[in-house]
Parts: C-alpha cells; structure tokens; sequence
C-alpha cells in the first residue's frame, strides 16, 4: 500500500532524500519546488518502504489505508498531481538522493542532508573557521545554521529578542496542528551544538547595536521574519475591537509580548478581512470546541477565553473569487472536518456559485462544491443558526470599519453594492510585513532589506534570510532554499577575502550579552 503526504507537509524535502525509487515530487532541482503547495508521493512508484515516514518533521506522511477520516481525501491530491504533470526539470536517481551518513556531523539523522548549499567552485577548506551570528532562531535562521555547521566548520552565535526560541515555528503556528510544530523540535537539537552559542531575550538594536554585533563576528545573518501586519488603510481601522490577525495568533501561541487579554471574544459575529492560510487558521481556532483545544499547546489565557467566547459565527471576507482566493487548497478542506461546524458561501454575486461549478478537480475552488450556499441575511443574529459556522464572502471589498467607540459593523462594497455586515470584532488578516533593522537599509515598497543574494547592500560582512529578505511568502519549506542561497554568499565572500575582521572575541561578546540583557 502506497503512503500519501498530508496537509501539515512543510516542503521542506528531508523525504525526497531517503526515498530509495524518487517518487517524491517536487523534488528541489525540479521548476515546481517552492511553487507547489505540498509535496506529493507517486503511488504508481511507492514501494511502501516508509522511509519517508520515518524522515519527516512533521509527522504529514501516512500509508494511504492508514489516513485518518478527515485526511482520506489525500490519498486522491497525491495521486492526480501526477496525472498530466509537466515538469521539465531533471529528476534525481536515488543515488543521487543519498548522501554519506558521515556528512551529517553529529547532528543525526534526521537533518535536511539533502544537498549542501550551493557554493560554487567554494569549499570549506578555503577558509578559516567562521564566527556567525545569526539574529533570529524561526526556520530560515536555523537553516541557515544548519547549513553552516552540517557544511563548514563555522561558530555560530544565535540570537533572538524573545525568551524562548522558535519564531514562528514557536509563535506563528495554530495550536492545533502539533506535527507542524514538530519540526521546531528538530530545529532545537541544534541549540546544543558544541559550535553553537545561544542568547535569549537580548535585542539587536536595543540591548547591543548592530555595529557591537558585527564587531564580534566574521558574519551576521538577520532572520527576523515579518513582524508586523500589513494595514487596510480604511477609516475605522483603529476602533476598539479592531485587531491583526497576528495578534491574535500570537495570543493563542502564548508569545509573551502579547496579553492573555488582547482578544475579545464577547460578540456573536467576527469578520476575517483576508482569506490565505492565516485568515483559515484564526477562523478555525475561533469557532472549534475549547475542549478539543485544551490538550493542544493553545496558550492558557486564549484557552479560558475561548471557553467564555460568544462567537457563533466567523466570516471570511475575501476582495478575490474563490479560484483566487489565497488560503491553500489543504487548508481549505481542514475546515470542512470540523465537527459541530457548518461551512456556507455566500453568493451574493453570480460569479461565485459560477467559479465553483467550473473548477477542475485540482483548482482550489472545487473543495467548496457541496458546501452549502445561501445570500446571508445579516440582519439575523448568528445565534439563531444553533451551531457554529464559517461564512465565506467573496468579491468584497472592505470600505470602512463603523462605530463610535469601538467597531459595530464592516462596511463592504461588490458588484450588488455596498453592505454593512454587523460584527464586534474586526481582525485583519491581509499578510505579514517587514519592519526596519536598526543598522540596516530598508525598503518601505516591499517591507524588505535590499540585498544581492543575500548580502545586505552596502553592507560588508551582513546577510539576509527569510522573509526580511524575500517580503512574507512560502511557509516553513522554502527557508531551506533560501538559507542556502544566503549561506553560499557568505562562503564566496570568506573566500574572496570581503569579510571584515571581528575586533572582538567570543568571550568578549558573551560578557557583553551578558551585562546587556534586560529580560
């Protein structure tokens, strides 16, 4: 019996490694990695070995006669990408796939060993033992530590503002998906490396200036994701009960710069601005049993409010068709297993019902037929339903956010006019953005840090991986490809002589650290 790849799949491609008949697609040197929005196993090739099961992170592969209820239908996503699949890129033989277990350091086997970082004609040995810092410890600054100690024999300093590492791995992840948050724990092995100094709740920019950073490192290399939300740019949009969505992932994730408190949840209805994966992931969190929560990581300040919430209803307000529409097609079809909950569209336009009876099998759109529409009449309090549901309402457009004190209703504009939806909590889930480095120069168009590869223009001896670098697109996956791009940058600078010498040791940075940490 064949295995399939379910949702929780994080691209990140330590399973295209160890399958012995390649059957795992796309692999990384093939055009559709990082375009994709999962892996997919052929189950015309699998020979039901388990070697992937046994490599992945996530825990997101499963023999197809094992899938649990709500995961049968990935049986069939595995199977039809390969069905008129077009991929001119060269497919690796299983040769090439392995590499030496000697390779993998001491870091065990479980790592991305898939291929090295792309460094050219550079090998380790054309240079002396590095000292890199890494500012940031999400996925794409532990893969780019990763790729430094797996590959070269660097020292690396890592750093994060917060008291506990993770990044988003940490406080980006719904609490109910456990098998995503599990490659973290992979990450973290990497904390205990002998080559690996780590430095919690010390600010880059506050605790210690960039300048002392690099003053004490060969190489610095900022992973500081996106940290911000971006705005709606409607009147109303800062009433009280007006919210970021990455507020509100951060208040169920426990992140300690968030209040137990930030999120009120004492109104029937919420209305989602936004429709990708975020917007998915708060709208499940706010209308699930508490109970089926309570064994999760859910933060227990969200955990109690939520078991007070009054939220009956949450609607998803996308500008987009459903075709078009930003969430992943995996994501989608999470929702229509919840128990207790009932999925509606709202055809308030002609095209909506439209689009969905003429999506193909693989277009995300056809996950919604047979979920129930109706135009809504949002005069009737949600209560009145019984149970909880999910409303979503496409090809609207949100023109202002109403109230005198706090919000009242959203005001939404589409083809059959202006609406006012009635709501008491609006979160705006539009993407994250890139906030500005101090030391560093920052383009306010993409919310990124210019560079050319990686290394941070005009600044010698600086690097940037991850969102910061590529604005906030591709989940925890496509760190890997990036952080290797970054890290072969800073290999060919080390060997053509570019970085500048550190003026201080490590113990001299320790002792700074140290005397600077205020939390």
């Amino acid at each position: 019996m064949a295995f399939a790849i379910t949702q929780t799949c994080c691209n990140d491609a330590t399973c295209v490694s160890v399958c012995p008949v390649n059957c795992i697609h796309p692999t990384p040197e093939e055009r559709a990695f990082g375009s994709t929005e999962m892996l997919y196993i052929d189950p015309k090739t699998c020979i039901d070995c388990g070697a992937c099961t046994d490599a992945c992170p996530v825990d997101a592969i499963f023999p197809i006669d094992r899938l649990p209820v709500a995961q049968r239908e990935y049986a069939d996503i595995n199977a039809s990408y390969f069905e008129q699949t077009e991929d001119e890129s060269p497919q690796r033989s299983p040769a090439e796939s392995r590499v030496e277990a000697s390779e993998t350091d001491d870091l065990g086997p479980n790592f991305h060993a898939w291929g090295a970082p792309n460094f050219g004609r550079v090998l380790p040995s054309d240079f002396g033992p590095l000292r890199v810092a890494i500012v940031g410890t999400g996925p794409a600054g532990m893969y780019a530590a990763e790729d430094l100690l797996l590959h070269t024999r660097a020292e690396v300093t890592l750093i994060d503002r917060l008291p506990v590492a993770g990044g988003l791995v940490r406080h980006g992840v719904a609490p109910d998906h456990p098998a995503t948050k599990k490659i973290g724990d992979t990450f973290a092995r990497l904390h205990t490396h002998p080559r690996v100094r780590m430095h919690l709740g010390l600010d880059v920019g506050g605790d210690v200036t960039a300048e002392e950073l690099a003053a004490h490192h060969d190489a610095v290399i900022y992973a500081v994701g996106a940290a911000t939300d971006r705005r709606l740019g409607i009147p109303g949009e800062d009433r009280a009960g007006s919210v970021s969505a990455t507020t509100v992932v951060a208040w169920y994730n426990a992140h300690p710069e968030v209040a137990p408190d930030a999120v009120d949840l004492s109104a029937e209805r919420v209305v989602v601005v936004g429709n990708g994966n975020v917007a998915l992931d708060v709208a499940r969190i706010l209308v699930s049993d508490p109970e089926s929560l309570a064994g999760t990581g859910i933060a227990p300040g969200a955990l109690a409010e939520l078991r007070r919430s009054k939220v009956r209803e949450v609607v998803l307000l996308g500008r987009s068709d459903p075709g078009h529409a930003a969430y992943t097609r995996s994501e989608l079809l999470a929702l229509k297993h919840l128990p207790d909950v009932d999925l509606v569209v709202d055809v308030h336009d002609l095209r909506i019902g439209a689009a969905i009876d003429a999506a193909g099998p693989k277009d995300k759109a056809a996950v919604l037929r047979g979920v129930a529409r109706q135009t809504v009449d949002w005069s009737v309090s949600p209560g009145a339903a019984g149970r909880r549901r999910i409303v979503f309402r496409f090809l609207s457009t949100p023109l202002e956010v109403c109230g005198h004190d706090a919000v009242r209703a959203v005001r939404v504009t589409g083809r059959d006019g202006e609406t006012e939806i009635p709501a008491g909590t609006i979160l705006r889930a539009i993407g994250y953005r890139g906030v500005p480095q101090s030391g560093l120069p920052f383009d306010e168009t993409t919310g990124t840090v210019p560079h050319e590869g990686g290394r941070v223009t005009g600044r010698a001896g600086t690097y940037v991986v991850g969102w910061i670098k590529r604005g906030p697109s591709g989940g925890i996956g496509a760190n890997r490809a990036c952080a290797a791009e970054t890290v072969g940058t800073l290999m060919a600078d080390a060997v053509a002589g570019a970085l500048p010498a550190p003026t201080g040791g490590p113990k001299a940075f320790h002792r700074l650290a140290r005397h600077r940490r205020r939390r």
